[in-house]
């Protein structure tokens, strides 16, 4: 499975971004997806998952309110829609998928995309 993100950018803070990730797999519904992000310096940490066929959500405390993961099976592509932008929420942003549940583990998850690069300016 290879996984193409974009949507990322510079935005000022309070600002909002769309990421996008498509996967070349004919069974994503099958698919747990997430977004991790990596600031510099720091380690890479989860940010939000969806469950296969649009299943359960889990969102990093800090995110949580802000950003909304959702997937199109259709377009075999998973979304985060990041609003009320932070500083502290610059990083590269990576999107991966495992089978089968959740998981808030990056060693859990088997197909990483490339990452796309988010920066918040304040």
């Amino acid at each position: 499975v290879q996984l193409q993100a974009s949507g990322g950018g510079l935005v000022q803070a309070g600002g909002s971004l769309r990421l996008s990730c498509v996967a070349s797999t004919r069974t994503f519904s099958l698919y747990t997806m997430a977004w991790f992000r990596q600031a510099p310096g720091k380690e890479r940490e989860f940010v939000a998952s969806i469950g296969w066929s649009g299943g359960s959500r889990d969102y990093k405390d800090s995110v949580e309110g802000r950003f909304t993961i959702s997937r199109d099976d259709a377009k075999n592509t998973v979304y985060l829609q990041m609003n009320s932008l932070k500083p502290e929420d610059t990083a590269v942003y990576y999107c991966a998928a495992k089978r089968y549940g959740g998981s808030r583990r990056a060693a859990d998850y088997i197909y990483w995309g490339q990452g796309t690069l988010v920066t918040v300016s304040s």
